[in-house]
């Protein structure tokens, strides 16, 4: 096990605490050592008539369990409760060599504490691990005391000589060379702050946990449990930090299931809906030309900011830029525009002659848009309306879905009316999703690896895109049988999928499973679309084409109905929710 004895007086571990450069030695040695950790073994307990194994299942060593909780004292700062535990249980958490090893390290004793190292019964390889990593503190301790031949004799005659990790000591090399060194060691990852403390962290990886009790291990082990209990609840949503008292679990309570609001604001249909990226404001499009903001105040309310008008044709669909500080609208097959979130005001009017946009969104470095249009191209456009590429012929469909991954590299748009092209722009490599059947709709999950895929069939697909696309489950249960429906990812790390329907309710189901888990009603028309909030998973929305949006939520909330706006004292407003707001016309510039 390596040995740990209880000789010692807690007091003489050795502490974390500053200690200035002391004096460097070019002498080492490797030898092996005939004496493990160089002393006897802590008191075993069965001397003081206890068992070795605790726990209801008796699979706990009781010696390890007390280290641990030992190290996390010490850790979190109850030094004299550390002490007095490894006191009062007679079970040290180092043995006398590895407190010395310690010691010698945060002294920069580095001759002495590889022969220490060497005591310690450690195999070959890692002692010429663990003497690597202290001869490497040497070498740039020296380099910082400008004792530049010191370093490269060691690093001929001590370091090279170990045959451990070449590249490392070629780039240690390229420091005695630089004439910057400070730039050098930043690129190398070498801190002049603390560097022995992180040395023994490094350390601690290399030793066996026998020897060190690695850092932080109690912390590791409670959050494995906790990881286990999240991953095997079912329908985890929750947003509150799981508890140490009690074993977690998640009622149906967690899924937002209630509709505590209903924003009446627009005077026709409502056919797209989404959340902006830091889930603090809402977009809607509708039939009746317009597009509006909401606001998702502190108490989690929805108010009424800009009602944005302008389009002389329905709103098809909203984007929201990377920093949420712009809205995209795509008027039918007639232009797209540009608004400050803030303002409400009309920042530019993107038009093509004889061409109608079908779509819009943004490039991830929010730098330009991309634009679907009515001749089924694909265009990419600069801020000031500059086309910088574009994509055209028979290779994209009508329907006017697309996507971006967040590092701006593949694009994903539908190419037929049963096939998405997944295209990275640096390699012109073109991948497939090949449905059976007519696709109407997608949206790509926040991590870019899984694509969701609405059907005609009244199918949803999910779609593991990594890399060659495999279809890996599927959900039914809504209808669809003449508009286009679409479904989102939600709820803690997009766990769950959420869709309209045309029988007026909103599906959810669970992801990993495909069970349908709620069913949404209240609606009096088909729900068109649906959109989670991406920072709150108790928050969903859903548009419809009974003219209104309805915001879910947990079932403990009561419904608030809102009309255009109106404050929760009933007065009237017409814009921003703070009453003084108004409706936004464009006046922006054009680009054709």
């Amino acid at each position: 096990m390596g040995g740990f004895e209880d000789d010692e007086p807690p007091s003489k571990r050795a502490r974390a605490s500053s200690v200035e450069p002391a004096s460097l030695s070019v002498t080492s040695c490797y030898s092996k050592s005939a004496n493990p950790l160089g002393g006897a073994m802590a008191r075993p307990w069965t001397s003081q008539g206890k068992e070795v194994m605790i726990g209801s299942k008796g699979i706990i060593k009781r010696d390890e369990f007390v280290r641990v909780i030992t190290k996390a004292l010490y850790t979190l700062g109850y030094e004299k409760s550390g002490a007095v535990l490894e006191e009062e249980s007679g079970i040290t958490l180092h043995s006398q060599s590895v407190n010395l090893f310690r010691k010698q390290v945060l002294d920069g004793n580095w001759d002495n504490a590889v022969v220490t190292l060497n005591t310690l019964g450690l195999d070959e390889n890692t002692v010429k691990s663990a003497a690597f990593l202290l001869l490497e503190q040497k070498f740039f301790e020296l380099l910082r005391n400008d004792n530049l031949m010191g370093a490269i004799k060691m690093l001929r005659s001590e370091i090279s000589p170990l045959g451990v990790n070449r590249k490392r000591v070629h780039e240690m090399s390229s420091c005695i060379i630089s004439s910057s060194r400070v730039l050098v060691f930043s690129k190398l990852g070498i801190e002049c702050s603390n560097s022995r403390f992180k040395l023994l962290e490094e350390l601690q990886k290399v030793l066996p946990p026998t020897v060190m009790v690695p850092e932080r291990r109690l912390e590791d082990l409670v959050e494995q449990a906790l990881t286990v209990q999240r991953e095997a609840c079912y329908l985890h949503n929750s947003i509150d930090g799981l508890s140490l008292y009690m074993d977690h679990h998640c009622a149906k309570d967690q899924i937002p299931s209630r509709a505590l609001q209903i924003l009446c604001a627009h005077s026709d249909e409502v056919w797209f809906l989404q959340f902006s990226n830091n889930g603090k404001y809402l977009a809607s499009a509708s039939n009746d030309k317009s597009a509006i903001i909401w606001k998702v105040d502190e108490s989690g309310e929805l108010l009424l900011k800009h009602v944005l008008t302008g389009h002389e044709r329905p709103v098809m669909m909203v984007a929201w830029s990377p920093d949420d500080c712009q809205l995209l609208t795509c008027g039918m097959e007639e232009a797209i525009r540009r608004w400050d979130v803030e303002s409400g005001k009309c920042i530019h009017v993107y038009e093509k002659p004889s061409l109608g946009p079908t779509s819009c969104g943004w490039f991830p470095d929010g730098k330009q848009i991309l634009c679907g249009l009515s001749d089924q191209s694909l265009c990419l456009w600069d801020l000031d309306g500059k086309q910088a590429d574009c994509w055209k012929g028979q290779r994209i469909s009508k329907t006017s879905d697309f996507a971006v991954a967040k590092d701006g590299k593949l694009i994903i748009t539908i190419n037929s009316d049963c096939t998405i092209l997944l295209l990275n722009r640096d390699t012109k490599q073109e991948r497939l999703v090949e449905e059976d059947c007519t696709i109407t709709s997608f949206s790509l999950s926040e991590d870019g690896d899984f694509l969701l895929v609405n059907l005609i069939t009244e199918k949803i697909h999910l779609w593991n895109i990594r890399s060659d696309p495999i279809l890996v489950k599927q959900y039914t249960g809504h209808k669809r049988s003449r508009f286009v429906i679409r479904s989102c990812f939600g709820g803690f790390e997009q766990s769950f999928i959420a869709s309209g329907s045309e029988d007026s309710k909103v599906y959810i189901w669970h992801r990993a499973s495909g069970d349908v888990i709620e069913t949404l009603s209240g609606h009096a028309g088909a729900v068109n679309c649906v959109s989670w909030n991406p920072t709150n998973p108790h928050m969903l929305a859903s548009a419809s084409d009974d003219h209104t949006i309805r915001i879910w939520g947990l079932k403990k909330a009561s419904t608030k109905h809102r009309d255009h706006g109106s404050s929760t004292n009933g007065t009237q407003v017409n814009g921003s929710a703070n009453g003084n707001g108004f409706v936004q016309q464009c006046n922006g510039s054009r680009s054709k």
